[in-house]
């Protein structure tokens, strides 16, 4: 008799749409990139699939840039775990940027884990934008 096998697979990376944690809907990607601009607000991770691996624990980390909290500590990463619903799920994995900016800057690494194994990892790099940067330009035009 043969074991099930489980598949995780990265859906998409990058900036998404705004989400709301409390829908039933996933955000959708508007950019696939891993470079991040730092502004306000700005949603980005990644949506994974799990495939055949119903009622396992997931457990999940973002590690930040040495960010401090409001007394100049620096905050620890955030760390979560979410069981599996059925035999094709997907889950959103993702970060916010809020005030100030500038300490925001740097890589934001987010892991996902199964039973003390990387499933799936990926480093987004936030960056403070330069004025003549491509990103930039295309802002200006309206997109």
């Amino acid at each position: 008799m043969s074991k099930l096998r489980s598949f995780f697979d990265i859906i998409s990376y990058g900036i998404y749409k705004h989400w709301d944690e409390h829908e039933k809907a996933l955000p959708k990607i508007k950019t696939f990139t891993t470079d991040i601009p730092a502004e306000l607000d700005i949603e980005f991770g990644f949506i994974i699939n799990c495939k055949k691996a119903k009622g396992k624990k997931l457990t999940y980390c973002i590690y930040h840039p040495d960010i401090p909290d409001d007394k100049g500590n620096i905050m620890p990463p955030f760390e979560g775990e979410v069981y599996v619903d059925n035999n094709d799920w997907d889950f959103y994995l993702g970060d916010t940027i809020w005030p100030p900016l500038e300490n925001k800057v740097g890589d934001w690494r987010m892991v996902i884990e199964l039973d003390g194994k990387i499933l799936v990892e990926k480093t987004f790099s936030v960056l403070i934008e330069h004025g003549d940067g491509e990103i930039q330009f295309w802002k200006r035009r309206g997109y």
